[in-house]
């Protein structure tokens, strides 16, 4: 009987973290491009791929929903797949960058992005309070559903919402400052089964998203401290990259890919900023690590919703 269920009804949440890592490497090659001097082609093919690879599943998960619009809740009560849905709209609101090289000016995709982040994060918070208390410990996955609104400065102040923006920002440093010492309590105290250790990869992103937003406001000061963080977890993350996948392949995997993204494109701006040497070197740490990394992780995530293995080894609902 499973097996005749359509791959639409079980379309995974867990797609859409490699769908914004995706999207993440076609941003830092278009970026690199633009700093470096390196074909631009590179970054263009992937963002298009990026693209339509999102809106094929987001089209998929809509589908899902339309079908049984209670099977949002059941999806939410994992914290892998919670993350899942917030990345969705994260994706959604990192969009509009990709789409303004184009004269794409959609304000309201962002804003669409944006309204539907929240909507997930209160649900969210409804999920676990109904649950035992015990669901309801600190991971890196709520980073996705309580610091993801950290992306809207990417495409916002380009569209003209930099207070917008900002206080988006300021919301999701809350969510940053109480998660980050929770979850650091809770790392003193027990360290993640080994599948669940490349989720450790996450606490990257949302530094390396401060960083960005700071030196998009000219915050020069916040800029240097986020950015001397986002090396030192990097380099602490990378000593443990062994580690991190003891345990292989799994769709915990979708959380090396953006993260990696966000401290490549950082490494950008810093390079812009004048940054030199050590930026440079973030640069192609990042896109010789990333790129084929992310792209293993794309391919693999694909082949194995096709075959329906990754809704099963996710524990997605079904429609």
């Amino acid at each position: 009987m499973q097996a005749q269920t359509p791959l639409w009804r079980r379309t995974p949440p867990a797609i859409f973290p490699v769908s914004l890592g995706f999207l993440g490497l076609g941003l830092a090659w278009r970026n690199a491009g633009a700093a470096l001097g390196l074909p631009t082609e590179i970054g263009d093919f992937l963002l298009g791929a990026a693209t339509v690879f999102y809106l094929f599943f987001l089209a998929l998960f809509v589908m899902k929903l339309a079908a049984r619009p209670g099977v949002l809740l059941e999806d939410l009560k994992t914290p892998p797949s919670r993350s899942g849905i917030s990345a969705m709209a994260m994706a959604m609101i990192l969009l509009p960058a990709v789409l303004l090289q184009f004269g794409l000016v959609w304000a309201w995709l962002w804003w669409t992005g944006v309204a539907l982040h929240v909507v997930i994060a209160l649900l969210v918070l409804r999920v676990m309070f109904a649950g035992a208390p015990e669901t309801r410990g600190f991971t890196p996955f709520q980073y996705l559903t309580f610091v993801g609104l950290i992306v809207a400065p990417i495409a916002g102040v380009p569209l003209g919402q930099q207070a917008a923006s900002f206080w988006l920002s300021m919301a999701a440093m809350v969510g940053f400052v109480i998660i980050t010492i929770g979850y650091g309590r809770k790392l003193t105290r027990v360290l993640p089964p080994p599948p669940l250790r490349p989720s450790l990869v996450i606490t990257l992103a949302p530094v390396s998203l401060f960083g960005l937003m700071f030196a998009q406001y000219q915050a020069e000061i916040w800029f240097q401290a986020f950015y001397l963080l986002s090396w030192i977890l990097a380099l602490l993350l990378l000593i443990s990259a062994r580690w991190l996948l003891s345990a292989g392949w799994t769709p915990v995997w979708g959380a090396l890919t953006f993260p990696i993204a966000a401290f490549t494109n950082l490494q950008i701006v810093a390079f812009t900023m004048g940054y030199g040497v050590v930026a440079l070197a973030g640069i192609w740490l990042g896109l010789t690590i990333g790129t084929p990394l992310i792209l293993f992780v794309v391919i693999r995530a694909a082949r194995a919703w096709s075959r329906g293995e990754l809704s099963k080894m996710s524990g997605a609902a079904t429609a």
